[in-house]
């Protein structure tokens, strides 16, 4: 699954820093590389020490984690969504995201100039919001005059529904608020579907503090935290500047030295990465073999054929059996299958099992 998340924030709010740290993240977990494959675009692994302890009892040739990209985006001026400025590539570049994190600068510096000249966490959130509405806006406008004439001359149904859902939308962010908070049911969304609003992606809000404020939040954080409390986002509290100083470190035991020092159980980066991942309502399972340890990244609530699918469409196809042995078991036996088998820890599923986060399976399947 090609997932990727898309940094967003004002220019000097921290935006760059981070993802210069996200790019140095092989500094700061043992075996979770990252790569830059364009300038503002790097592919980096979903820190998960699951992983690692099945690669310790398995002891296989390769090892593949599961990867998430990471976009930096272009800055964003007001206007963007009329074009000022980079806004057209900004708004092209996010529309392609699968989520979007968005850096608000919540620490006093006067040795960093605010492009607005003054620091207000929630100013910022709201420029980005408006011209990210706005865009959205105008997607829905140009839909609705498609299915206007059908939705109110003719006896089109679809085109009917279609109009008053995009009428819901319209109205939502009108008023100033983003799609994903929309008032419409789970099956309408298709509706939108065709036009990737950019307000409808999943957001989680990264709080950017001094350092003396990364382990307690502080006023700013507060304040975030009461503007987003109707959106379901994620709010995360990172030190920018922290994690510039963990990348600069040469080994895993300094790094988690100064973590220690810090009062912090891992890096910023780290809760980055996997709040992305629960952000995107995903899970894992893995596959565990001498010649390989795996991890495959699914939607919640994938079935088994779903999962399958994952790794070939015709392991979809002709999909028979799962085989399936839960983390917690395979750990506790040691990974040795008939010790696993012989404590009934080994499961035969069908096609309606729905895949846990951490399973370890084995699929057959006919082609």
């Amino acid at each position: 699954m090609g997932l990727q998340c898309g940094i967003v924030g004002l220019p000097n709010v921290g935006k760059s820093t981070l993802f210069n740290s996200l790019s140095n993240a092989k500094a700061q977990a043992a075996n979770f590389p990252f790569c830059t494959i364009e300038p503002n675009v790097g592919v980096i692994t979903v820190p998960d020490e699951r992983l690692t302890k099945l690669t310790e009892i398995v002891n296989p040739k390769s090892i593949v984690p599961n990867v998430i990209e990471i976009v930096d985006i272009a800055g964003l001026v007001k206007g963007a969504s009329k074009g000022e400025g980079l806004g057209n590539q900004f708004l092209a570049n996010i529309r392609s995201t699968n989520a979007i994190i968005h850096v608000l600068r919540c620490f006093d510096n006067d040795n960093v100039i605010h492009v607005d000249g003054s620091v207000d966490p929630i100013r910022d959130k709201e420029i980005i919001d408006t011209e990210l509405q706005l865009k959205d806006l105008d997607s829905i406008e140009k839909k609705l005059q498609k299915v206007e004439k059908a939705a109110k001359v003719g006896n089109d149904k679809e085109a009917k529904k279609t109009y008053d859902v995009l009428t819901i939308y319209k109205n939502h962010l009108l008023a100033g608020k983003s799609a994903r908070t929309a008032p419409v049911e789970e099956e309408d969304k298709e509706q939108i579907a065709d036009i990737w609003l950019l307000t409808a992606k999943p957001v989680m809000y990264v709080c950017n503090v001094e350092e003396s404020a990364v382990n307690t939040g502080n006023a700013y954080v507060d304040k975030v935290k009461e503007a987003v409390k109707d959106e379901n986002a994620q709010v995360l509290i990172i030190s920018a500047q922290i994690e510039a100083e963990i990348a600069e470190l040469e080994s895993y035991e300094e790094r988690q030295m100064f973590l220690d020092d810090m009062g912090l159980t891992e890096s910023g980066v780290n809760k980055l990465i996997k709040s992305a991942y629960k952000l995107l309502n995903l899970a894992t399972y893995f596959t565990a073999g001498v010649q390989e340890v795996r991890a495959w990244t699914i939607t919640k609530g994938f079935t088994a054929p779903q999962a399958a699918g994952v790794i070939h469409t015709d392991f979809e196809k002709g999909f028979i059996r799962a085989e399936v042995i839960k983390y917690e078991d395979f750990v506790k036996f040691n990974g040795v299958e008939a010790v696993i088998k012989e404590n009934g820890k080994l499961s035969v599923e069908g096609k309606t099992y729905i895949v846990e986060d951490g399973d370890i399976m084995h699929f057959r399947f006919n082609v």
